[in-house]
């Protein structure tokens, strides 16, 4: 397992942009896959974009590609996501979480390891 911390989040006007972090506490991310998710409440969990550590692949659906970028910093051992233009319907809980599988997956069910969350909320 590893330990997955959240942060970055907060409470912002539509239209603005939050960078969020996961930073992994004393575990490599070397040959994991990393995802972000979101949650609303009474919402399902909803997958944003994935990237493998070590070889920087990535996916995204269409819709998040539009204005969500996923990357990582190997020597502050974190992966982030950049939000743009963020809209009302973007509040959520983001959530920061990881596999060893051999491919990049959308499916919450599949993660192993997850953090504990960041709330966003953005403003009218």
């Amino acid at each position: 397992q590893v330990q997955l911390v959240e942060s970055g989040g907060g409470l912002v006007q539509a239209g603005a942009s939050l960078r969020l972090s996961c930073a992994s506490s004393g575990y490599s991310l070397q040959g994991y896959n990393m995802a972000w998710f979101r949650q609303a409440p009474g919402k399902e969990r909803e997958f944003i974009a994935a990237i493998g550590f070590s070889d920087s692949s990535t996916y995204y659906p269409y819709s998040m590609a539009e204005r969500f970028t996923i990357s990582k910093d190997w020597l502050k051992n974190t992966v982030y996501l950049q939000m743009d233009n963020l809209k009302p319907e973007d509040t959520a809980v983001y959530y920061c979480a990881a596999d060893r599988g051999e491919i990049l997956r959308s499916s919450a069910s599949e993660y192993e390891d997850w953090g504990q969350g960041t709330q966003v909320t953005v403003s009218s």
